[in-house]
């Protein structure tokens, strides 16, 4: 069972749906669509608060004419091993400058997820059972310090000169 979880906990009702061959969105729910399907739906109407899935191998700059009309765009994680997706984050955060709803889906392990958080991931669709409930009771580790320029600054700013710490941008 999939659950979404944000920084303050998970969250019930959520009406997002990614719509498959087998599971389309009905009646109160909004679909989430493949990036293809995406592309061509809103070639086709002036609709804002759509929501697309980015699979690792999608372009998002593709994105980029619409974005001020998407509400959530969805990066999915087939792998825990596939870090592309950190990768989309950030262009969609840094360099897009895209400020709605970004969904981490797939294989979200509990480690990965103070990472996710860094690069610009605001909500989960968590299906691990360990994840889930260790999420549930806020146990979420993390790395106290980063040389990486993030979307989000570290709590903790200082240290050597020559290190990047908690800063964004170069």
């Amino acid at each position: 069972m999939t659950k979404i979880w944000k920084e303050n906990g998970f969250v019930d009702g959520d009406t997002w749906v990614t719509e498959t061959e087998e599971r389309k969105a009905g009646e109160g729910e909004k679909a989430v669509l493949p990036l293809d399907a995406f592309l061509a739906a809103v070639a086709e109407t002036n609709d804002v608060g759509l929501g697309v899935l980015i699979a690792p191998a999608d372009d998002v700059k593709k994105l980029e004419p619409y974005l001020d009309r998407i509400a959530l765009i969805a990066v999915a994680f087939p792998a825990f091993s596939d870090g592309r997706g950190f990768s989309h984050a950030t262009l969609l955060r840094d360099r897009l400058g895209y400020a709605g709803e970004l969904r981490a889906v797939g294989d979200v392990l509990i480690d990965q997820v103070p990472l996710m958080l860094r690069t610009g991931f605001d909500s989960f669709a968590v299906t691990n059972p360990v994840a889930q409930r260790r999420l549930a009771e806020n146990c979420l580790t993390g790395v106290a310090q980063h040389y990486q320029p993030t979307a989000r600054d570290s709590e903790v700013v200082g240290g050597f000169s020559w290190r990047r710490l908690g800063t964004s941008g170069a």
